[in-house]
């Protein structure tokens, strides 16, 4: 995945996460089931000056979207929140999650 954000860098777009992700990164690393680094990491990233990732926080619109995302197909919060932000924004998940992918909301990756 990290050259198809290269790809996506050198044509000059973004690539956008919800805020939600951060919180569950905290998570994860606290489980350890991935690095206690990642979050510096993902922050450093976003703090450059011609970030190719960039944070959406969880908001009104979100919420809003978050209705679109059916509870049933996509049971999980985070999960929910990560979808409702991509239909907000008007783009697909990047996401692994197999529910998540079932699910109606377009996802790639």
């Amino acid at each position: 995945m990290s050259s198809d954000i290269a790809q996506i860098a050198s044509d000059g777009n973004q690539v956008a996460f919800s805020s939600i992700s951060l919180a569950e990164i905290v998570y994860l690393s606290e489980k350890g089931r991935i690095s206690a680094l990642t979050l510096e990491r993902l922050l450093a990233a976003v703090d450059t000056t011609d970030a190719v990732l960039v944070e959406v926080p969880f908001n009104r619109d979100v919420a809003n979207a978050l209705r679109l995302v059916n509870r049933t197909e996509v049971p999980d919060i985070s999960d929910r929140i990560i979808a409702a932000t991509a239909l907000h924004l008007g783009v697909p998940v990047i996401s692994r999650d197999s529910k998540i992918q079932l699910s109606s909301v377009n996802t790639i990756w």
